[in-house]
């Protein structure tokens, strides 16, 4: 395996710019866009190992790994006490959890941000 197979590296359409944008979150800023998806994921390739030539050379150590990566389903929001009262109030009204009534509003908000980008 190449250290480059380690790095999750995303190509979607932009609405906004009208192309294809390539990234690789975690291992730098930015990325490449063009008209022809598998062209950009060619130089989205390009462009992660030359990074990982630029960490190898200046001696510093890879960013942790993207790909592949296994989430706990856990993680801790501090949302500060005003808004942990008024989630956990909304919660008992609802007749739900914390837990659950802010997973369906999580749910919710990602769902409502992905057709806001196809409306773009």
């Amino acid at each position: 395996m190449k250290d480059s197979d380690r790095y999750l590296k995303i190509v979607e359409w932009s609405e906004e710019d009208q192309c294809y944008v390539g990234t690789c979150p975690g291992l730098f800023y930015g990325g490449c866009h063009g008209d022809n998806e598998a062209e950009v994921y060619k130089e989205l390739c390009e462009i992660v190992e030359e990074n990982i030539t630029l960490y190898k050379e200046d001696g510093k150590p890879l960013p942790p790994e993207t790909a592949g990566k296994e989430y706990s389903g856990k993680f801790l929001l501090r949302t500060g006490k005003e808004l942990h009262k008024t989630l956990a109030i909304r919660a008992l009204q609802t007749g739900e959890s914390l837990n659950n009534f802010c997973i369906d509003i999580l749910r919710k908000a990602i769902s409502q941000s992905n057709h806001s980008n196809a409306d773009r």
